[in-house]
């Protein structure tokens, strides 16, 4: 069994996911505790991967990573960096389909708390970093944790993106999704169940957890 595909989506999954959670806070914790002209439209770009095609921000990321997209150049002349034809677009485009999944929850995540116990903390002379992860984060962390794990499992199922920028180089940027389509494209339709099974297992695996822990939490607060 070549596990080429499995080990390559862990990886893109697992990078996409470390991005995607990092920046999906520190843009939810902005955006959700501000007021400004113009933020339901800021909130709506960030959410538009939700509703447009795979293979729609799959030529938007070829536009500006390829060869002659701005971005592409830059990345290419100052660091060497090709992301077209490369496991770094497979990140890049799980990163950009899963982010919505990430902004949606840590968003509500930091509005569903009493903010008054970060005011108090302030008051008292505790700095906003002191605050942040000591109180803010610690409340938040259920919608963070459960963005988190539905990050990780969007990513690990992303295809349509991830074909138009990475395509499909075997042991270079054969994801489990693009494993499993070309294996049914060349007749090998064994190798795609085996990998269906395996990506089935692994999704209801990340969803199953995340149930499993939501109703233990709820329950161990009704208790308390």
């Amino acid at each position: 069994m070549n596990v080429e595909p499995l080990l390559l989506s862990l990886k893109v999954a697992g990078i996409a996911t470390f991005i995607v959670f990092i920046i999906g806070i520190i843009s939810a914790r902005i955006i959700s505790r501000k007021l400004f002209p113009g933020k339901s439209i800021l909130e709506s770009i960030l959410l538009l991967p939700l509703v447009l095609p795979p293979t729609v921000i799959g030529f938007g990321l070829l536009y500006l990573f390829g060869k002659n997209g701005w971005l592409g150049q830059w990345l290419m002349e100052w660091f060497g960096i090709q992301v077209v034809f490369s496991w770094t677009g497979a990140v890049i485009a799980s990163a950009v389909v899963s982010f919505p999944l990430m902004f949606q929850s840590a968003s509500a995540a930091f509005e569903n708390y009493d903010q008054n116990l970060e005011n108090a903390a302030l008051t008292m002379g505790a700095s906003k970093v002191k605050v942040f992860f000591t109180i803010s984060l610690p409340l938040a962390w259920p919608g963070l944790l459960a963005g988190l794990v539905m990050s990780f499992a969007r990513s690990l199922g992303e295809f349509g993106a991830t074909l138009m920028i990475a395509g499909y180089i075997p042991g270079k940027t054969d994801t489990i999704p693009l494993a499993i389509y070309f294996a049914v494209e060349s007749g090998r339709m064994e190798e795609a169940l085996m990998w269906v099974i395996v990506i089935l297992c692994l999704g209801f695996s990340a969803v199953l957890w995340l149930n499993t822990w939501s109703r233990r939490k709820i329950n161990f607060v009704r208790k308390v």
